[in-house]
Parts: C-alpha cells; structure tokens; sequence
C-alpha cells in the first residue's frame, strides 16, 4: 500500500515559490465560496512519526484565512474527556458549516496507540474500526466533507529526519515519549497503519496517502488535494438522502394493523393521596442516596423526558430533581436550535451536555425531536429522520458502553385529557404560560404524532437504553411511576458497589 509514498518526489524551491502563489489565491477563493455553502470540512492529520503533521497544519493555516479554520490536538485526555465517552471530545471538535476543522491523529489516534502498546485485541481493534467507519458515515449523510491525510516516507527517510530535528523539535519529542517510540517500531507500525487504512477507506471519506520526504512536495500534495476535494463537493453538493436503514415496511391491510402500543396503556391507572404521598417521601429518599453512592462510584445518569404536550413531563422532572442534590443533576430544557447548534449536527448540542463521571443530566425534550417533531412538522426529509433511528441507537450505546445509565420516558396521556389539561392552563394564571398557539397546531396531528411514538419506541428502545412507556392521565401515578423506574435502574447499575 505505501509503496507509492516511498518512490522520491521532489519539488524545487523556485517551482515551489510559483505554484504556491496561485495555491494560495484559490484556496482563499474556495474558502470564500465555503463559508456560505453550509459544509462543515473535516481534515484529519494521521501518519508515521516525523513527516511533518504540524509543518503541514502551520502552512495551511498560512495559506488560508485562519477566521475559518480550527485546529484541534488530541495528545493528553482531560479529567472532562475521562469522564465522558470517547467520542465526546470529537464532537466539541466539530467545525459548524462553511469552516474547516483540522484533527491531528483524530479518532484514529487511540486505537492506533492502544494496539501498538497491546492494549488493544485484534477484534476490539475491528470493533472500533467499523464504529469509526460508521461515524465517518453518519458526518457525510449529514454534509459534511471529511478529507483523512495520511503521511508516509521510507524507514530510512525517516531515520534521516529525526537526525536533522533541531533542538527545539528534539525537546517537543521528549515530551511525547510514548509517540516517539513508534518510530523505533517501523514495520509493525506500517503493518498496522495499512490495515487500518484499508478497512477505513471509503468513498465518502477517503484516504489520501502523502509522500513526506520532501517537505516542499508533501505542503504542495496536501493543499492542492485539500482545494481539490473542496472545489468538487462545493460544484457537486451531495446526495443526502443515503440512509443507514429504510423505514419499516408499511403493514398489511389487516384488521387492526394501525393499533399501536400506546392503546395498549391502561390510561386508568391512579393512586390515592395517601398513597401518592407515602410513595413519594420513601422514593425521594432513596433517590437521593443512590444520586450520592452512584458519584461516588463515578457512573453518570443521563434521564431523557419525552411526551405528550401537557403529558407532566416537568412535574415528574421536579419530583426527581427535588430529591437530588443540586450540586450532582443538571437539568437542559431543549428548544428549537440555535444559530450555532443548526450549523453542526444535531447530536452536537446534545453531546456537549454529556454528564461528567457520577453527574445527572435530565432533558426536558431531546435528540427525539429528529424522529417526532421534526418528522412530523416536515422539518426534517425523510431520508434525514430515516437515518437518525440508526444514528440514536449508535449514539446511546457509545453512553452505555462508558458507564452511564440511560432511562428513557414517554409520558402518555389520552386526546380528552390533553384538551382538559389545555383549558386549565387557559384559565389558571400562573398556568397560562404554559399554553402556546404552537400546542393547539401540535394537537390538530395527534394521530400522526401516534404513529412517529409508535415508530419511535419500535426501533429505539433497547436493552442498554429502554423505553419506559408511562401512563399519565393521573399525575401523582406517573410521577411515582418514574421515580420508581429511576431508582430501579440506579439500584440495578450500582448493585454490588
């Protein structure tokens, strides 16, 4: 495979000078045209040690408008990125639409150096490659170009440069032991590198392999691929409609075939007062020392809130968060997108509130809203919230993988209640808040909402992150229902800590 990188190439220093200058001008020119296409550009920046990554970076963003470009390193791993999922730092990295982000080593930087150091099987290696292969995918179909530089040169080449290191660079290496030991490894590496290279290289993120013995030559090489895979996305936009997975097929005509698993709820289920009070004083308590065994244990809670309008979401998320230290919970109340949350993905907003090992996070409406809202207002093709059951089961197990406990509401109320509930607020004071002309649109598709929670719940619910389905006509039921469920599941992942 690296044959090709080993050959020679040479670019001299007056030929250099001349193709730079019209390089220059028509990156300048495609970063303009960028800015307002609405494509984030990913370029990720792997190799063998010493070809010059940081070189290469430095002259593009010597060559470009530096306002559009963000460059990112992944060396050392925070206390933050310890306590999150792997994936988290890669997406507080994510360049909004019209700007560059420059990765060195990216998400391909750890398995790399975990199989090298045997920490890393060969099937835990396959594992993280297709998830990687995957991610890749799931950037793409949104948009995004995602350019992946890999940076070669011969075992004697590379020999000859860590001789010719100036001090400087002596001391940066001295710093970064643990990379500097790969070059001592040139064939395993190289072994390694081809495969994961190979099982990586796809049509909608490409490798390419950069000669990097020649400084000149591998600057030139990296900025002309670069304008060369901006200038053909910005003049052939994507075909976003590609989806992991179709929709599930329509059903037969048969009797009953558009029941669906909410009018299986008993919708009758209530509690006494008595009861209601007794519950809630013993389920609290009990909260609020699983809230504290599981900080100290380090696993994270994440508590997703999805309903009806008027459903009791927020009463059922007070109850909660009143038995929780306010010091261990926050609590992200989604709305529509901001200007900087539609410019990227829309599971960035929702990654960024990951919480830190032994924290809670509660959303009031979340990453659902592709599959619900979004559907069914038609702000989102099919072919985008088709895709996105795919990607939310992607994206919770990467949670659960890392430790974190994944609940999951919907809280259900029947059409009669809602309209009850909807005048109550209409005459209540300080209810009137609460009751949006946006409610009563909401409410002329109860029918087609049924049937996005029905598909919703299907494909969604997961061992590692389940659905559970409340029925939530009585109130002081459904909040006890939750709490019940919450503390099940705390009981259940901290068992034995």
């Amino acid at each position: 495979m690296f044959e090709a990188t080993k050959v020679g190439r040479k670019v001299g220093k007056q030929d250099f000078k001349e193709q730079v200058t019209k390089l220059r001008t028509e990156l300048l020119d495609t970063q303009r045209r960028l800015a307002d296409s609405g494509v984030p550009v990913i370029v990720l920046v792997s190799g063998i040690e010493a070809a010059g990554k940081g070189e290469v970076v430095d002259r593009l963003n010597e060559w470009m408008d530096t306002r559009g470009v963000q460059t990112w390193a992944f060396w050392d791993e925070s206390d933050e990125d310890r306590e999150r999922p792997r994936y988290w730092r890669f997406w507080n990295a994510m360049p909004p639409r019209g700007q560059i982000g420059v990765l060195f080593g990216g998400w391909y930087q750890e398995p790399l150096e975990r199989h090298m150091h045997g920490k890393c099987s060969d099937k835990e290696l396959e594992a993280e490659l297709a998830r990687i292969e995957d991610f890749e995918r799931m950037l793409s179909v949104d948009g995004a170009l995602i350019v992946k530089f890999w940076f070669h040169m011969s075992e004697k080449d590379q020999k000859a440069r860590f001789k010719k290191l100036s001090r400087d660079d002596r001391s940066r290496w001295s710093m970064m032991p643990e990379k500097a030991k790969f070059s001592e490894h040139y064939a395993r590496f190289e072994r390694l590198a081809e495969r994961v290279i190979r099982e990586t290289d796809t049509g909608i993120a490409p490798w390419y392999l950069i000669e990097a013995a020649n400084t000149r030559y591998r600057d030139l090489a990296v900025g002309k691929t670069l304008l060369e895979a901006i200038k053909t996305r910005l003049d052939n936009p994507m075909d976003t409609s590609v989806t992991h997975t179709t929709r599930s097929p329509s059903l037969p005509n048969l009797p009953d075939a558009q029941r669906t698993l909410l009018d299986k709820l008993d919708m009758d289920k209530d509690i006494s007062d008595d009861d209601y009070k007794r519950r809630l004083d013993e389920l609290q308590g009990e909260l609020n020392e699983l809230a504290w065994a599981a900080y100290k244990a380090k696993r994270s809670t994440i508590l997703v809130f999805e309903g009806s309008d008027a459903g009791g979401k927020g009463g059922a998320i007070r109850r909660i968060t009143n038995a929780v230290d306010s010091r261990l919970y926050r609590t992200i109340q989604v709305a529509a997108p901001t200007d900087e949350e539609r410019a990227r993905h829309y599971l960035w907003r929702f990654w960024r509130h990951v919480p830190r090992a032994g924290r809670m996070t509660v959303y009031d409406r979340s990453w659902y809203g592709r599959v619900l809202v979004e559907r069914v207002e038609g702000f989102a093709t099919e072919a985008q919230w088709s895709r996105s059951y795919y990607e939310i089961n992607e994206f919770e197990e990467e949670l659960s993988e890392a430790g974190i406990i994944v609940v999951k509401f919907w809280l259900h109320i029947t059409k009669e209640e809602q309209l009850r509930r909807f005048k109550e607020r209409e005459v209540t004071p300080h209810k009137q808040h609460k009751i949006t002309d946006e409610d009563w649109r909401n409410r002329e598709k109860w029918d087609e909402y049924v049937v996005a929670v029905n598909d919703m719940i299907n494909r969604t619910s997961t061992q590692h992150a389940p659905w559970v389905v409340i029925p939530g006509n009585d109130k002081r039921y459904a909040r006890v229902a939750v709490l019940e469920a919450v503390t099940r599941a705390l009981r259940k992942a901290l068992k034995g800590k």
